[in-house]
């Protein structure tokens, strides 16, 4: 008796759903895929409870006739794909053939479809991989697909999935990205019968971009104008360097109207910002990328996700080329002056060293003067404006302000919990445009961020409202301090609980220093404030604030004493 056998069709639906179906989202972007290969000029998508209960997918695209209708849930069924020759040169966002009967063979499946040119439509229903009935029905001409009860059959993957927010918020992201692919098309969007977006159809991708950024973000994009390589087109927008941030989910890029991620498109993107990025930092971007079919492999991943291009390097350059002149500051306009006469000055080179004369002389005051905490050192000067020279009775000390003003801030913030932390309330309250699955997080953990002195609430759409800020931390620019900060609670590598205060305190100190600028006239102020803390010696995240160069090692490197 034969050990191997050849799996029941419904059983091979469920394996290939698998791959195919992760999540809501998963089912949303192969339906959405199908509709705009139909041609479809308007889109809609509702969901009930994340999508567990409900995804309905409607468009107005060319539908299918009954046949069609049919055989489109058999496994490897497909319009778009007849020879092997053709995977070479496939432009359609789906060719598998697996993504309708995978979906039906783990939800409750309904399809109702007609052609503009029949009388009538078909409606199929589904149950688990079975077909229950087909029948004769009206409607608009397009295609409608609903999926309830999402993983019915399968109670192990159901268990996986997350809260209906969290995966609501994944279908959205998901129909935003389609919605930057397709700026042509009409998206709609209801979640729990609440319309959550309605974006009507653009001439323009930059005005896509801006329905989705926002008015704000919207006017600091910089075009990336069109740009020609070997069988490839280059296109699109960047922010400014201000707006990088250290995980790649604002870049987005899209090849031959696909949403993909790849490693030679974001080594491109850093290449064209070479110089003006800090390490770890990746800017935001929206690319369109027009490349020949036969230069690459778009079936190296179930779900579409991941391409092959067969020239990645010719990719990365054209990239980078693109960027890089984009970023160019415009040429200044020469003005001729009046001739006038002018004397010269002389030039003096700057001095890695300043000198400061500011050497420490006691004074008696009456009364009770406050005990000094700070060791007693003398400042020399600072090292090309970024550290504090120090003169000790043991020799020379290096002082970090930064890493000082972090300590304290931090300080101030784990004590000020235990007291009852003390708010700024905000006059006008910061508007922050986020992801939708960022935003989501954030709103749930919104009581963890009232204990570190943020409160937020929603605003509407992807909108995140801050109306206070912790009194301890001055800042000129909040809406880039909340920005920074909110990247690195999201998606940065500070060990410990996301949402833990002491992370939380620990990113704000570093987030509220991080443009502080060490002044030679305050490092005296400042060390005394250090010295009142309990861990004056280093920063919040471990960094020393104190660096001491003992005398004696001091002679040894010089050769001092060596006869």
């Amino acid at each position: 008796m034969p050990l191997v056998k050849v799996l029941p069709d419904i059983l091979a639906s469920q394996v290939a759903a698998g791959e195919v179906v992760e999540r809501p989202a998963s089912v949303v972007k192969e339906l959405v895929e199908n509709s705009l290969d139909a041609g479809a000029r308007e889109v809609m998508v509702d969901i009930e409870k994340g999508g567990q209960r409900l995804i309905r997918v409607s468009d107005d695209g060319c539908g299918m006739a009954r046949e069609d209708a049919l055989l489109s849930l058999e496994r490897h069924a497909t319009s778009k794909l007849r020879t092997a020759e053709g995977l070479a040169e496939i432009m359609t966002l789906g060719f598998r053939g697996e993504a309708v009967p995978s979906i039906a063979s783990v939800a409750k499946f309904r399809m109702v479809t007609r052609r503009a040119e029949d009388l009538s439509g078909t409606e199929i229903v589904v149950d688990g991989g079975k077909v229950r009935d087909v029948r004769d029905a009206g409607g608009a001409p397009g295609t409608v697909i609903e999926a309830r009860s999402l993983f019915f059959n399968m109670p192990a993957r159901r268990k996986f999935m997350r809260a209906e927010t969290t995966e609501a918020a994944h279908v959205e992201q998901q129909l935003r990205l389609h919605a930057l692919a397709a700026p042509g098309v009409r998206f709609r969007f209801r979640k729990d019968d609440k319309v959550v977006f309605d974006l009507p159809a653009v001439a323009r991708t930059v005005d896509r971009v801006r329905q989705l950024v926002g008015n704000d973000l919207g006017g600091e994009l910089v075009e990336v104008p069109e740009r020609l390589g070997a069988g490839m087109v280059v296109s699109g927008f960047v922010l400014p360097v201000r707006h990088a941030r250290k995980g790649r989910r604002h870049q987005f890029v899209f090849l031959n109207g696909r949403p993909i991620e790849d490693a030679a498109v974001s080594k491109g993107l850093a290449e064209g910002f070479r110089g003006n990025l800090q390490d770890g930092l990746h800017p935001a971007a929206w690319l369109w990328l027009e490349v020949e079919p036969h230069l690459v492999d778009v079936n190296v991943h179930p779900a579409k996700r991941e391409v092959r291009f067969h020239r990645p390097h010719e990719v990365r350059d054209l990239i980078s080329a693109t960027v890089t002149e984009a970023l160019k500051p415009p040429a200044p306009e020469v003005v001729k002056a009046a001739p006038r006469e002018v004397t010269a000055e002389p030039v003096m080179q700057r001095p890695v060293f300043h000198q400061v004369q500011s050497e420490l002389v006691a004074v008696e005051t009456p009364g009770d003067a406050p005990k000094r905490l700070a060791p007693d050192f003398r400042l020399i000067g600072m090292l090309q404006e970024r550290y504090v020279i120090f003169e000790s009775a043991d020799g020379l000390v290096l002082f970090d302000p930064k890493a000082a003003h972090e300590r304290i801030v931090f300080e101030k913030l784990s004590k000020g919990k235990e007291a009852g932390l003390e708010t700024q309330g905000l006059l006008v309250p910061l508007l922050i445009e986020l992801d939708p699955r960022d935003l989501d997080v954030l709103l749930r953990e919104r009581m963890a961020l009232l204990d570190a002195g943020l409160e937020v609430e929603a605003f509407g759409g992807n909108t995140l409202q801050v109306r206070s800020l912790p009194a301890c931390i001055a800042m000129e620019d909040p809406e880039s301090f909340l920005g920074e900060m909110i990247e690195e609670m999201l998606h940065g590598t500070v060990s410990g609980g996301k949402f833990a205060f002491t992370r939380l305190a620990r990113i704000m100190a570093n987030k509220a220093t991080r443009r502080a600028v060490p002044r030679a006239n305050e490092a005296l102020a400042l060390l005394e404030e250090l010295f009142a803390c309990d861990l004056p010696y280093c920063a919040a995240d471990g960094r020393p604030t104190l660096t001491e160069y003992n005398r004696k090692d001091i002679d040894r490197r010089f050769g001092v004493g060596r006869g």
